[in-house]
């Protein structure tokens, strides 16, 4: 359950390079940030993550105290102190107490997320597949992301994304549900956040078309074969009608 009053604390390093000219513009050949957003709820809670040219590398597991990368490669390239993150946490989690009281516990302007749920590959019977349900425009970054199939609850095979920063400030969350297509079942994405008056159900299922049977098929060749032939005898009959009104010369006229 989440409570509907939060002030967010956003910190981003941008590291550019100046232009040749010395000039007051800068050119970004790449851009590399990172970010820290802490949030109130029942007590205070946050996340850190590490990003590269628009694309997550590590994000701080606050609870674990371990760093979390997106690729296992993206390890064996740096390394990164967990403990820096926590640290940078505690001194920020005391600098919102301070901003709530000067806010007088000011509420965070809520954003409507948008919910779009769509498969990662064509759906097909009996393969296995991932849903994927696409979470965007979230602010504050506090939002709950369940998957329902049938209406009940799924809490095996799922798995979501930590908050990823966008340029106008706001936020995008995926997750990720594993599924076994079959022509019964239905899913939903249920998003809860303080941006909705009631938690939002995005439904899925999936369109299967209906297999043709032999039977259909032997009569759909049977009807195509038919329609041939009877258009091979038409075709010959118009020939040979052809043939016999053109066969007999015809003789000049006398002046």
């Amino acid at each position: 359950m989440i409570l509907n009053r939060a002030l967010i604390l956003w910190a981003v390093a941008l590291t550019t390079m100046m232009s040749p000219c010395a000039s007051e513009d800068i050119v970004a050949d790449h851009v590399a940030n990172y970010g820290i957003n802490l949030y109130q709820s029942y007590g205070p809670s946050g996340q850190y993550t590490h990003e590269f040219d628009g694309d997550e590398e590590f994000y701080v597991d606050l609870q674990k105290k371990q760093t979390v990368w997106t690729l296992p490669i993206f390890s064996q390239m740096r390394k990164f102190d967990p403990q820096r993150a926590l640290q940078n946490i505690n001194i920020l989690r005391h600098n919102l107490d301070i901003l709530i009281k000067c806010s007088n516990s000011s509420e965070a302007p809520n954003k409507v997320p948008d919910v779009t749920v769509f498969p990662k590959s064509p759906v097909m019977l009996g393969r296995p597949n991932t849903l994927i349900c696409l979470v965007d425009n979230i602010f504050p970054p506090v939002i709950n992301i369940t998957w329902l199939s049938n209406g009940h609850l799924v809490t095996e095979g799922v798995s979501e994304t930590s908050f990823l920063s966008k340029s106008d400030h706001s936020f995008l969350k995926i997750a990720y549900l594993t599924f076994l297509p079959s022509g019964d079942d239905v899913y939903d994405c249920q998003v809860e956040h303080w941006g909705l008056d009631k938690p939002l159900l995005k439904h899925w299922e999936p369109e299967i078309p209906t297999p043709v049977s032999e039977l259909t098929e032997t009569v759909v060749c049977a009807l195509g074969l038919a329609v041939g032939l009877v258009g091979i005898i038409v075709g010959t009959i118009f020939i040979f009608q052809g043939l016999r009104s053109g066969g007999t010369p015809r003789q000049p006229e006398s002046l």
